[in-house]
C-alpha cells in the first residue's frame, strides 16, 4: 500500500487494453467517458498515449485504430455516432486534453515519424522554421534512440490526428468511400469551425473544474542549443530563448494559441512535403556554418558524433506521393482559412487598424494565410504539378489550387456581376492578395499548360479541367491584377537588402507568431519582389506569365484543342454512322465490332453523344478565354493552324499523321507520334493477310470454325482443278462463281506501306470456298430464328432449308448482275 497511486494506472491501462478485445465498441466509449470524469489527471496521463494510438492507429500503420477514414454515417450509423461525439471538439476526449493540459503533462513523439524535411532538418541539428518545434527537441542520453519532441496533450493529440490522414492506410475495401462522408473529413471541418471560427472568438477552455486554470503551454528549456533555421546571426538564438518566457506570459496569447497550434500542425503534417532538390534548396548556407561550428565545439562533450551533413542529406531520400484524399482534407483547409481570414471587417483591414487596441484573434486572421499557409502550400503544389500520372485524378489537385487563387468566392460579400450575368469582375481590393502571391498565379499556370500540352484533350475529363482553369483566369481584371504584379517585380530595384529575402516572409522564432513581428511593408514592389524572393531565391529566373514564350505555350495548347475538337466531331460522326448502320439483330448483343475503326478506345465511346457535346462546349468555351486572356486574334489560331499542319480533309478522318518520306517509307515526326497517342490522326490500316487465318473472334465458335476450316481447305485441295475452270468462264455462271470463289487481288488494295508491294504478287490467290460464316453466332442465331418463323406457320425444316438456299441464290444473282464485274479474277 505504499505506492499505490503507482499502481493504479497501471493496472486501469490493463483493464481498458482488455476492454478493446472483450467489449463492443459502444460500451468501451461509455466506459472510457466514465474514466475521464471520474479519475485525475495524474492517474489518467498514463493511458492518454495508449488511447490516442487506439483512435488514430499507431505511426507506423501497423494498427489501423477506429478507421474514421473509412467511417461513414450511412454504413456505420451507431459507431459512426459514437466515435463523432466521442472525439467532438467539446466532446469527452477534448476534456481529457484541457485536463492534462492544465497540470503542464508532456508525451514524447518520436522525430522519426514527423515529414522528411522536419526530420532531415532536426537530424541537421537546426530546428526548422516552424514555432511548433521550437524548444520541444529533446536530445536522447547516451545510449538513447533518437530524437524526441516534448509535447504537451493538446499538441500531442493533434500530432496523432493530423499525421493519420498519411501514415494510416486505406483498406482493400474502403477504396470507393467517398472522402466528404467518413468521419476524418468531417472531424477536421469541426475542428477548423471550432478552433478558426469565422463568427465570434474562439471557445473557452472546457475546464474540469469550475473556474479552474487554463494556461498556455509552458516553455520548456531546450535539452541541446540548435541553429536558427534559416536565420543568420547567433544573438537571435539567445534572444529566441530570453524572450520565450515574456511571450507566454502575455495573457492575450491565451486567447488563440490553440488555434495556432492546431493551424502550425495541420500546414507541417499535410504541406512540409517536398523533393530532396527543393530540401537542398531551401538550407541556408549560413545556417550550414553555424551547424559546422556547433558540432566542432560540441561533439567531444556528446560522446557521439553528429551525423554528418552529407550523410543526412541522403538520408533524406524518401519519396511522397499525396493521395486523393489528402488533397482533398487540404483543399478544405485551404477553403475554410479564406473564409477565417475574410471574416475580419472592413474597418479591421484597413491600414489604420493594425494597431494595439486589436485583438489577437484578428492579428491572426491577418497573419494565418501568409505566415503559415503560402510557402509550404505553393512548394506542396509545385511537388503535385511535377509528380502527379497524367490521368483524371488530377482534378482534385487542381481545384485545391483553384480554391487558394480565389479567396473572393469565401468572402461575406458578394461579388459584383458583369452586365452580361456570366461573369463576375473581381474586386480592386484583393490586388494586394494576387500580388503577394504572384507565383502561385503565374508559375504554377505554366506548370499546368505544359501539363495540358501532354494529355488527351478529347477526353471530356481532361477537357474540363483545361476549361476550369481558363475560366477562372479570365475572370474580370484578374488578368490585369496579375500583369500589374509582373511589371511591379520586374521594374528596376531600388533599395532591396542584398541575401535577406527569407526574413521577408519567414515568421520569427518564438512561440507565438504574435509577439515579434516585422514592421509592415508598405511599398507594393518592395512586396512582391520579397514573395518571389522568399519563394524562389534571390537568383531566381522569372519567367512572365504575359511574356512570349508562355504565349508560345498558349497557342500551341490553342492548337491542340482545335485539333481535340475536330477529333471529338469525327468520333461523334462515326459513331452515328456505325449506330445507323447496325444490322436488325445488333440488339441483342451480337453486333461485330470494326476492327478497322480510324479512331482508337476513348472514354467517349463509354459515355454517348452528350459528352461529346460536353467535350466540345468545354474545349470551345476554354479557347474563348484563352483568347481573350492572351489577345488572341483569328488570323492568329488560323496561321498557327496552317503552320503545323493541322487543317484537316473530311473533318479529319483521311488526315495521317505528321510524317516524312524516309528510304523504307513514312517515318514519324515527334509531332506525328503525339498525335497518335492522343487519337487526334491515325493511318487507315486495314487487314490484307489471308482472311481464312484471322485469329477467332469472340463473336465465333472456335471448335465450329476450326472444323469448318478443316472441311473448307479438303474442297479447296479436291476440287481446285474445277473451281479455277468454272471461274475463267466469260458468261454469268464464270461470273457467279467469281463472286463467291475469288477473294480481291491485293493489289485493288491500297498499301500504305510500300515495304508490302514487292510481296503483293506472291500472295495472290486462286478460288476457293469459304465456310467460316457458319461458325458466328449472329449466323447460326438467324438461321435460328428463320427456322422458328418458318414453324410458325408450319412450315418444315427441310422446306425452310429449300427456301432459304433459293433466296439466296436469287440474292446472289441479284448481285452478280449489279457488280459492273463482281470480283475479277487475278491471273
Amino acid at each position: 500500500m505504499a505506492f499505490p497511486h503507482l499502481q493504479q494506472p497501471s493496472f486501469l491501462l490493463a483493464s481498458l487494453k482488455a476492454d478493446t478485445i472483450n467489449k463492443p465498441f459502444a460500451q468501451r466509449c461509455q466506459d472510457l467517458v466514465k474514466v475521464i470524469e471520474d479519475f485525475p489527471a495524474k492517474e489518467l496521463h498514463a493511458i492518454f498515449p495508449w488511447l490516442v494510438e487506439s483512435i488514430f492507429g499507431s505511426l507506423d500503420g501497423l494498427l489501423i485504430g477506429w478507421n474514421l477514414r473509412s467511417l461513414q454515417g450511412r454504413v456505420s450509423p451507431v459507431e459512426f455516432s459514437i466515435a463523432m461525439e466521442f472525439l467532438d471538439p467539446g466532446g469527452p476526449m477534448m476534456k481529457l486534453v484541457y485536463k492534462l493540459q492544465a497540470e503542464d503533462y508532456k508525451f514524447d513523439f518520436p522525430v522519426s515519424y514527423l515529414p522528411g524535411p522536419v526530420k532531415a532538418s532536426i537530424q541537421e541539428h537546426m530546428v526548422p522554421d516552424s514555432p511548433l518545434y521550437h524548444n520541444k527537441v529533446q536530445f536522447p542520453p547516451t545510449g538513447g534512440l533518437g530524437l524526441n519532441l516534448a509535447l504537451n496533450p493538446f499538441e500531442y493529440y493533434m500530432f496523432f490526428f493530423a499525421l493519420s490522414l498519411i501514415t494510416q492506410k486505406p483498406l482493400p475495401g474502403a477504396l470507393h468511400v467517398r472522402t466528404s462522408d467518413c468521419a476524418y473529413f468531417i472531424l477536421v471541418d469541426r475542428y477548423l469551425s471550432w478552433f478558426l471560427p469565422t463568427e465570434g472568438s474562439v471557445l473557452p477552455l472546457l475546464s474540469s473544474s469550475p473556474g479552474g486554470p487554463s494556461p498556455s503551454p509552458a516553455p520548456r528549456t531546450p535539452a541541446m542549443p540548435f541553429a536558427s533555421y534559416g536565420l543568420h546571426h547567433p544573438s537571435l538564438l539567445k534572444r529566441h530563448i530570453s524572450h520565450q518566457t515574456s511571450v507566454n506570459a502575455d495573457p492575450a496569447s491565451h486567447e488563440i494559441w490553440r488555434s495556432e497550434t492546431l493551424l502550425q500542425v495541420f500546414v507541417e503534417m499535410w504541406l512540409h512535403h517536398y523533393s530532396l532538390e527543393m530540401y537542398q534548396k531551401m538550407q541556408s548556407p549560413h545556417a550550414k556554418l553555424e551547424v559546422l561550428h556547433y558540432r566542432l565545439s560540441v561533439s567531444s562533450a556528446l560522446h557521439s558524433p553528429a551525423q554528418p551533413s552529407l550523410q543526412a542529406l541522403h538520408a533524406y531520400q524518401e519519396s511522397f506521393t499525396p493521395t486523393e484524399e489528402h488533397v482533398l482534407v487540404v483543399r478544405l483547409l485551404i477553403k475554410h482559412l479564406h473564409a477565417f481570414s475574410n471574416s475580419l471587417k472592413p474597418e479591421q483591414v484597413s491600414p489604420s487598424a493594425h494597431s494595439h487596441a486589436t485583438s489577437p484573434l484578428e492579428e491572426f486572421k491577418r497573419a494565418a494565410v501568409p505566415r503559415f499557409v503560402q510557402q509550404k502550400l505553393y512548394l506542396f503544389l509545385q511537388h503535385c504539378f511535377g509528380h502527379w500520372p497524367l490521368d483524371a485524378s488530377f482534378r482534385a489537385v487542381l481545384e485545391m489550387w483553384l480554391s487558394y487563387l480565389q479567396p473572393w468566392r469565401y468572402a461575406p460579400e458578394k461579388q459584383p456581376q458583369s452586365s452580361d450575368g456570366q461573369a463576375r469582375c473581381v474586386s480592386e481590393r484583393w490586388a494586394p492578395f494576387v500580388q503577394e502571391n504572384l507565383l502561385l498565379y503565374t508559375k504554377l499556370f505554366v506548370g499546368f499548360l505544359r501539363r495540358a500540352l501532354r494529355t488527351d484533350l478529347v477526353s471530356p475529363k481532361n477537357a474540363l479541367m483545361v476549361f476550369r482553369v481558363a475560366k477562372v483566369f479570365a475572370q474580370p481584371s484578374l488578368a490585369e491584377m496579375i500583369q500589374k504584379g509582373e511589371q511591379l517585380f520586374l521594374e528596376p530595384e531600388l533599395v532591396i537588402p542584398h541575401r535577406q529575402h527569407r526574413l521577408f516572409t519567414a515568421p520569427t522564432v518564438t512561440g507565438s507568431i504574435l509577439s515579434s513581428w516585422p514592421p509592415a511593408v508598405t511599398d507594393t514592389s518592395f512586396k512582391v519582389k520579397s514573395h518571389v524572393y522568399s519563394l524562389e531565391g534571390q537568383d531566381c529566373k522569372y519567367t512572365p506569365m504575359f511574356g512570349p514564350d508562355v504565349r508560345t505555350l498558349v497557342l500551341r495548347l490553342a492548337q491542340l484543342i482545335t485539333q481535340a475538337k475536330q477529333t471529338a466531331k469525327s468520333i461523334s460522326d462515326q459513331c452515328g454512322e456505325s449506330t445507323a448502320s447496325r444490322p436488325f439483330l445488333s440488339w441483342l448483343g451480337f453486333y461485330l465490332s470494326d476492327t478497322n475503326s480510324s479512331y482508337p478506345a476513348n472514354d467517349l465511346d463509354d459515355m454517348g453523344q452528350d459528352s461529346i457535346r460536353k467535350t466540345d462546349e468545354y474545349l470551345e468555351k476554354a479557347l474563348e478565354y484563352l483568347c481573350q486572356m492572351f489577345r488572341l486574334s483569328e488570323a492568329q489560331l488560323a496561321q498557327l493552324t496552317l503552320a503545323l499542319g493541322t487543317a484537316q480533309g473530311e473533318n479529319g478522318k483521311k488526315q495521317l499523321p505528321d510524317c516524312i518520306v524516309g528510304e523504307d517509307g513514312l517515318i514519324l515526326t515527334p509531332l506525328g507520334r503525339y498525335q497518335i497517342i492522343n487519337g487526334l490522326r491515325k493511318f487507315d490500316i486495314e487487314y490484307q493477310g489471308d482472311s481464312e487465318l484471322q485469329p477467332i473472334r469472340s463473336y465465333e465458335i472456335a471448335s465450329l470454325v476450326r472444323l469448318l476450316f478443316r472441311l473448307s481447305s479438303t474442297i479447296n485441295q479436291r476440287f481446285a482443278g474445277q473451281m479455277q475452270a468454272l471461274c475463267s468462264r466469260a458468261d454469268f455462271l464464270g461470273r457467279f462463281c467469281r463472286y463467291h470463289l475469288m477473294e480481291p487481288g491485293l493489289t485493288d488494295k491500297h498499301l500504305l506501306s510500300p515495304v508490302g508491294q514487292g510481296r503483293a504478287a506472291s500472295r495472290a490467290r486462286g478460288p476457293r470456298l469459304s465456310l467460316r460464316f457458319l461458325g458466328s453466332y449472329r449466323t447460326l442465331l438467324t438461321l435460328l430464328l428463320a427456322f422458328f418463323v418458318a414453324s410458325l406457320f408450319r412450315v418444315g425444316p427441310l422446306p425452310c432449308a429449300l427456301l432459304l438456299v433459293l433466296g439466296y441464290f436469287l440474292y446472289a444473282a441479284a448481285m452478280t448482275l449489279l457488280t459492273e464485274q463482281g470480283k475479277l479474277h487475278q491471273p
